[in-house]
């Protein structure tokens, strides 16, 4: 069939590649030109069939190729059939080759291969092939192209493999085989994996289609499906859940698309977890990153067999969804991180938007709105504002607000989508953990379309004529272009999760930007270590940690937002310090004392707990825990009636706790509709008392009660049919109620239709269809009763979400208590000191005597020394802070920053007294690190947040600016350092405190006069061989240098940084060569510094009288 003059047509690998290495050509022209020995049992007629049955597996050039003996049996007898002939007849002499080439019109190029040799075949072989049936060749041919669809692919061999092996799995019968495919259809090759696709989706359950539909629709999304008693994943979703819950995946298809990878897996990888397990899972795949749904059956067992779609799968439909940002459910907000990873993040759900406003490069500016909502609390926090290209508004935002979930919508700038990857991307981020970022597309119609559907929202609750919401939509209305596209977004991403509603609470609504508290920015809240500590990122270590002696929940998050957010209306902080010092003096006072003792038994986080109620997922043991903590808090305080009964003198305390008994009334009415036995077991059926139970569920409980009471009458009946004269008595086993047991010796009497259910040797149990039929009608009964108690339940939290605005004040004024009870406990620290404010009208001041690091005195083990300190408008304006490196420098700036911050908190300071006026920005540029996320340098970094404060600062700012200019060479980081400090001295005229290792600056601040610049230095000990050292004393031998911690008056003359590479055990070698080094270029110094004096005496000698200062001045410098 092959003459060694024909080429092959493909040269894809065949099954005979495993078999010999030799080429198609090659191989024919041996088989045609060596004799050979033709195979038993064929004859020439078979010539065409014969690469059906016949594979030439090795060949010898001496005596022909000798094919297998062991064909198909079915193939074997077709071929016997039509040749009529039997094994044992004499083989035929194969015909010769052009005759065969006539003849093989129908055979394709890849079959050569296997073609019988028909170099060897005599003249009478060609004549049978003239004479053979039409019939016998369509069959034949028929064979052969089944041959090339089912062996003709490289793979085919592994796709039997796997179709025998699906088959098996399958049950499919012996006889029902691929061979029943038609014989007369061509496929390709390659439609067999499409078949075998084909097939394995056709194996899906039905329950597992409906799964796809609903992941196809949230391929984002983790899906948890409710199988029977257990939550099941499926496909990729198993994986995931395998890795973040440490459970066992078991293998199968993870992709949710045909693809041809895993055609021959016919189920899904799944993994599964039990029922009562959900809410712990589901909280720890969320808390890693993930959206999570979850899809239940919305139907029951015995609703569904009284219902038409007996034989469906069960309804499911996706139920709740969950993301960091909205985890509101009934047990509680997700775990804070653990000590390894950074500060908790505000569990905020910040939306962003922004576009571009003017310039370009250097010069951009671009138009930021955000809006911020926190489910768990209601807090809406909004902001529009203006930013540059160093995006120092966008980050103080998020750094204050602490999301734990981005919705973006539109497209980013490059810069602050950098910033927002930077600040999301890690696992311990400045957040707390990682970031979960989603991204809505944002239209060119976009404002417009936010507007119509904001004003559609909240039109809707118009309906009601209700003032409140009148003025609420007048506010919203008013709010700039890019909020109302945040709130719009968010509005359409909270639906999906159910949390639309928060957006009704808007009297927590309120701008970030109200001037009525100071703005921290980001570089000053990692700078001094308000949030976190600088080391490892954790709570401990913080400004917050050192405030935190709250006792609840809700305490500890309006702490953390005094911190975040000083005060700048005097009136309200004069308040605020006032309560605390009441508090201080009554600290050991009964009224105190229950006070404290109240809130520490309020192991409930009630805030959470009623934004719960007021979303409708509330659980009933925790209502009923929530209402009984609310009703014994105004119970404690129910003869309060007006500020004079509550026994302070403080409004800020009277007031908040006044605001306590009313909500009295309104929980009592609605404890006296539940059951607390059956709320604390969480019982349903029971949760409500009898007389507040509604016509449905009492109408379903008394169906149920006839139910059974027809069961007890049928005992009778079944009696009877057993010639029994007593009732018989029902018996549960295995979970199975209302069995009827007869002895296996009284069987005779049991009638046909009653249902045996399970037995023993001894005895026999059935069901008689009377007890079935009361079964399903009591089983209806129970569910529908389940239904009703369930919508009775939800009707209760809409009635209870309704008084949610007095509910809340009470918990907000409890916070409020909470945190002036922290306060309090700080001031009585010893060394803690009433601030004094003064008037506003006082130029801008700082005095502090004996102040302490309200951080480090926690965490030193010897305490922390004092410091006196005053800067003042007109002067002295500014600090010039010198000193040895390691000499406290860093310690004491931030230890002033910190005071000012805590005193506009409302706190005691840790001094002896603190005199201020009010403060309304801190800046602070510490420390050296690069930018790497957004291509900036050391340099870069320290340069531009010196920018922004030099744009932001006001007279009434503190500036802390510390080793300005070390970044880069030491002329033009003197250059920079000495302009800076004269531009905030001579045009800010703000107060400042300028660390700097630049010496020469002292002339500097000499040179802006009126004594406006104060030098101080951080106080130490130089010692050799244990006596003092002078300035100008170059002995030999290491100096001993004992830092003292102390400021003092002057200017430190040097930084001994040899000293600190000493103690950082830098090699000996080393510090000699440095050492030297050190001295040479003192002495070269100072050797110029001598030219130039000498070269400006000259020139006064002559005349130059102008030149007298500065020749004093090089003078002084020598």
């Amino acid at each position: 069939m092959a003459g060694p003059s024909k080429a092959p047509g493909k040269k894809q690998a065949s099954l005979t590649s495993f078999f010999t290495t030799r080429t198609i050509n090659g191989l024919s022209q041996r088989q045609s030109s060596s004799p050979a020995k033709p195979p038993s049992g064929d004859s020439a007629t078979l010539a065409p069939d014969s690469a059906s049955k016949k594979r030439p597996l090795r060949e010898n050039p001496d005596k022909g190729n000798e094919t297998s003996a062991r064909a198909s049996k079915r193939a074997k007898s077709v071929a016997d059939d039509e040749d009529g002939t039997s094994p044992g007849t004499p083989p035929r002499v194969p015909s010769p080759p052009a005759a065969v080439a006539s003849s093989s019109g129908a055979a394709a190029t890849r079959t050569e291969l296997y073609a019988f040799d028909a170099g060897r075949s005599s003249n009478r072989s060609q004549e049978v092939i003239d004479d053979e049936d039409v019939a016998v060749k369509r069959q034949k041919e028929a064979l052969h192209k089944k041959f090339i669809k089912k062996l003709g692919h490289p793979d085919s061999m592994v796709m039997i493999r796997r179709r025998n092996f699906a088959d098996s799995e399958s049950g499919a019968p012996d006889g029902e085989d691929a061979d029943g495919d038609d014989p007369d259809e061509e496929e390709p090759p390659v439609q067999a994996k499409t078949k075998k696709k084909g097939a394995k989706t056709g194996k899906l359950t039905p329950m597992e289609i409906q799964f796809l539909d609903i992941k196809r629709k949230h391929m984002d999304t983790v899906l948890i499906v409710e199988v029977g008693y257990k939550f099941r994943f499926f496909g990729e979703d198993a994986r995931i859940a395998a890795k973040e819950l440490s459970i066992v995946c078991i293998p199968g298809k993870f992709r949710y698309d045909e693809h041809p990878s895993e055609a021959h897996l016919d189920r899904f990888a799944s993994a599964s977890i039990p029922v009562h397990r959900l809410p712990v899972h589901a909280k720890r795949l969320v808390a890693a990153g993930h959206k999570v749904g979850v899809v239940r059956q919305i139907e029951t067992a015995a609703l569904k067999k009284a219902g038409d779609n007996r034989n469906a799968p069960f309804v499911r439909k996706l139920t709740n969804v969950y993301t960091k940002g909205t985890y509101i459910d009934e047990n509680g907000e997700l775990d804070q991180s653990g000590d390894n990873t950074g500060a908790p993040s505000g569990g905020y759900l910040l939306c962003l938007t922004e576009s571009p406003a003017k310039g370009s490069g250097t010069d951009e500016k671009v138009d930021v709105g955000i809006i911020a909502v926190q489910p768990a609390t209601g807090d809406i926090i909004y902001d529009n504002f203006e930013d540059g290209f160093m995006r120092r508004e966008i980050e103080t935002r998020l750094l204050h607000i602490s999301p734990c979930e981005f919705l973006i919508v539109g497209e980013l700038t490059k810069a602050t989508d950098k910033l927002v990857q930077h600040l999301s991307g890690s696992s311990t981020n400045v957040f707390g953990d990682r970031t979960r970022v989603e991204r809505v597309a944002k239209g060119k119609a976009m404002a417009a379309e936010a507007y119509s559907h904001v004003t559609k929202f909240y039109a809707g609750k118009l309906k009601d004529n209700d003032e409140h919401a009148a003025t609420l939509l007048e506010k919203v209305l008013h709010l700039p272009e890019a909020v109302t596209i945040c709130l719009s977004a968010m509005i359409t991403h909270l639906t999906e999760y159910g949390l639309e509603h928060i957006f009704d609470l808007t009297k927590y609504f309120q701008s970030f930007s109200t001037r009525q508290h100071m703005l921290i920015n980001g570089t000053t809240l990692e700078s001094l270590e308000v949030y976190r500590n600088a080391t490892d990122h954790t709570e401990k270590g913080s400004l917050l940690w050192a405030l935190d002696k709250t006792r609840t929940r809700f305490g500890q998050r309006l702490l953390r937002k005094w911190i975040g957010r000083p005060l700048l209306d005097q009136q309200r902080l004069e308040e605020r310090v006032s309560a605390v010092e009441e508090l201080l003096s009554s600290q050991s006072s009964a009224k105190a004392d229950k006070l404290a003792g109240m809130l520490k038994s309020i192991r409930a986080d009630l805030e959470r707990s009623l934004i719960r109620i007021f979303y409708g997922k509330c659980t009933r043991p925790e209502l009923l825990s929530t209402l009984q903590t609310l009703q014994r808090i105004a119970m404690e305080f129910a003869r309060v009636k007006t500020p004079a009964d509550t026994g302070f003198k403080s409004p800020l305390i009277s007031e908040a706790i006044c605001s306590l008994s009313p909500v009295g009334e309104i929980v009592t009415s609605f404890l006296d509709k539940i059951n607390p036995e059956a709320a604390r077991k969480d019982d349903k059926y029971t949760f409500f008392r009898d007389e507040e139970e509604n016509e449905e569920i009492s109408s379903h409980k008394m169906g149920i009660a006839a139910v059974e009471q027809d069961l007890d009458a049928h005992r009778k009946e079944a009696a009877k049919k057993l010639s029994k004269k007593t009732p018989i008595n029902y018996v549960t086993v295995s979970g199975i109620e209302y069995l009827i047991e007869v002895s296996n010796t009284d069987l005779k009497n049991v009638p046909a239709s009653w249902a045996k259910i399970s037995g023993t040797k001894k005895l026999s149990r059935f069901h008689t269809p009377e007890v079935l039929r009361l079964i399903n009608e009591r089983d209806q009964h129970k569910e529908a009763l389940a239904a009703a108690c369930d919508a009775a339940f939800t009707s209760l939290l809409q009635d209870i979400a309704a008084e949610y605005q007095p509910l809340r004040d009470a918990v907000a004024s409890l916070a409020t208590l909470d945190c002036l009870l922290s306060l309090a406990q700080v001031a009585s620290l010893p060394g803690y000191s009433k601030p004094t404010f003064l008037p506003i009208s006082t130029p801008p001041t700082i005095e502090i005597t004996e102040g302490r690091h309200p951080i480090a005195e926690h965490t030193l083990p010897n305490g922390y020394i004092p410091f006196t300190t005053s800067l003042a408008s007109p002067s002295p304006l500014a600090h010039l802070i010198t000193g040895p490196n390691m000499g406290g420098k860093s310690s004491y700036v931030r230890a002033v920053a910190l005071l000012v911050l805590l005193a506009q908190i409302g706190s005691f300071v840790p001094a002896t007294s603190m005199r201020l006026t009010l403060t309304d920005a801190i800046y602070t540029r510490m420390g050296a690190r690069d930018n790497l996320f957004a291509g900036e340098s050391t340099f870069m970094v320290e340069v531009s947040e010196t920018a922004t404060i030099l744009r932001s600062a006001t007279p009434r700012s503190l500036i802390v600016l510390d080793e300005l200019g070390r970044g880069t060479s030491t002329h033009d980081g003197a250059a920079i350092a000495h302009a800076v400090l004269e531009h905030v001295v001579r045009e800010t005229r703000c107060l400042t405190l300028f660390i700097t290792h630049y010496q020469n600056l002292a002339r500097v601040a000499q040179g802006l006069g009126d004594n406006r610049v104060r030098c101080v230095h951080m106080r130490f000990r130089a010692e050799r061989n244990g006596k003092p050292v002078a300035d100008d004393d170059e002995g030999d031998g290491d100096e001993e240098i004992t830092f003292l911690y102390e400021v003092g008056d002057g200017v430190a003359h040097r930084s001994y940084g040899l000293n600190v590479a000493r103690l950082a055990r830098i090699p000996r070698k080393v510090l000699d060569v440095a050492a030297l080094k050190s001295k040479e270029m003192e002495e070269d110094m100072k050797a110029r510094r001598l030219q130039g004096a000498a070269r400006m005496l000259g020139d006064v000698l002559q005349g130059g009288q102008d030149q007298i200062d500065h020749l004093i001045s090089s003078i002084e410098q020598l």
